[in-house]
């Protein structure tokens, strides 16, 4: 079993590991932007770590719903439904509340953001990546139960990491039709 799980895991969190890569460049490029708006600079690390972890606790309840037997893919299925809007009324919430800390904080870093260019910047890009969640979250785990693999293994590294590269293009997408 241990040896299965490390064969299927080790390519899987290689690849995953450039992708990561692949979003400290993108990173790299706003730098400039990012240096000189610390509320920025403070959402980048909040905005993808909550994704991942709204993405960890979707994926851990299908899982469990999978291995239940009562996950199935379907829009009129309530449980997928009830966890999707849970993980969007939490986005909803928390980014909310990101933003007027990133704002207070990047204000006593001496930064010049007003506070509805930072709600705005975090509220829309975290509602827009929650939506990446649940989509990436329901599509990794039925694709991994597909495939034959146990999502316990591996939706949780997939998503997360999914999540820290568009998370960073989402925010910086946000940032340049806000700012």
């Amino acid at each position: 079993m241990v040896r299965s799980m490390v064969l299927t895991m080790l390519p899987l969190l290689a690849a995953l590991s450039i992708l990561q890569m692949v979003s400290g460049s993108v990173l790299e490029a706003y730098e400039e932007v990012l240096l000189t708006n610390p509320a920025l600079l403070i959402l980048v690390p909040v905005q993808i770590g909550t994704a991942g972890n709204l993405g960890s606790i979707m994926c851990s309840r299908l899982s469990t719903q999978l291995h239940l037997g009562t996950f199935e893919l379907a829009v009129d299925n309530p449980e997928v439904r009830s966890n999707s809007g849970a993980i969007l009324g939490l986005g909803a919430t928390v980014f909310v509340v990101v933003g007027f800390a990133a704002w207070g904080i990047g204000r006593l870093l001496g930064g010049t953001l007003g506070l509805l260019e930072v709600l705005t910047i975090s509220i829309v890009s975290g509602m827009l990546l929650a939506v990446f969640v649940v989509v990436v979250s329901l599509l990794a785990v039925s694709t991994s139960y597909r495939l034959g693999y146990n999502p316990d293994d591996t939706t949780i590294p997939v998503v997360t990491n999914v999540c820290d590269i568009t998370g960073v293009l989402i925010l910086f997408g946000v940032i340049t039709l806000v700012l």
